[in-house]
């Protein structure tokens, strides 16, 4: 067998110095894929916010112009008062549907689009229409009795009436010049 070697007949070692190793690297500064990361995050979180806002402003107007008319109409409590409950009531439905659709309704239509905005056991305008009619154009006060049904009818549409959010004025613009285009 070969002979091995004594430890103190090998060669001196070579002069080398010791291997220092590199500082883990740090979490700064982030590489640019992280940047990317971020900025995409941000720009995400400020858009969710900012719908967010707009939401809720969107949801404040909307009850806003309920709120508003519930507000004035117990300042229409006499019976010579009706014609000012029916603007009240149009002026209401116009904050939350296009101009057209709402201004251009008379009568039994107009009555009837209040009512389609109420569930059915709550509708009543229809049953009532004698009563709008003759209070509205009459120059005779209704009677205490018929009054104050359509004025719980009024108020009853006011609260409970399903409406879509109010149109904006840019929508309503930009509807308008569509119509003009179409024809």
């Amino acid at each position: 067998m070969t002979e091995q070697p004594a430890v103190n007949d090998l060669p001196s070692p070579l002069p080398l110095a010791d291997i220092h190793l590199p500082d883990a690297p740090g979490l700064w500064p982030l590489a640019w894929g992280w940047w990317v990361c971020l900025f995409i995050g941000l720009c995400l979180l400020i858009g969710g916010l900012w719908m967010c806002i707009r939401y809720i402003r969107q949801i404040k107007q909307q009850q806003s112009a309920r709120k508003e008319a519930l507000r004035r109409l117990p300042g229409f409590n006499q019976p010579d008062a009706l014609n000012a409950i029916n603007l009240l009531l149009r002026q209401t439905a116009m904050s939350y549907y296009p101009r057209q659709q709402v201004a251009s309704l008379t009568g039994a239509q107009w009555l009837a689009f209040l009512d389609t905005h109420l569930t059915p056991s709550e509708q009543g305008f229809a049953a009532l229409s004698e009563q709008w009619s003759y209070g509205i154009f009459s120059k005779q006060p209704l009677e205490p009795q018929d009054f104050q049904r359509c004025y719980q009818q009024a108020e009853r549409w006011l609260r409970n009436a399903r409406l879509p959010a109010p149109q904006s004025q840019q929508s309503t613009q930009q509807s308008t010049v569509a119509e003009k285009r179409h024809v």
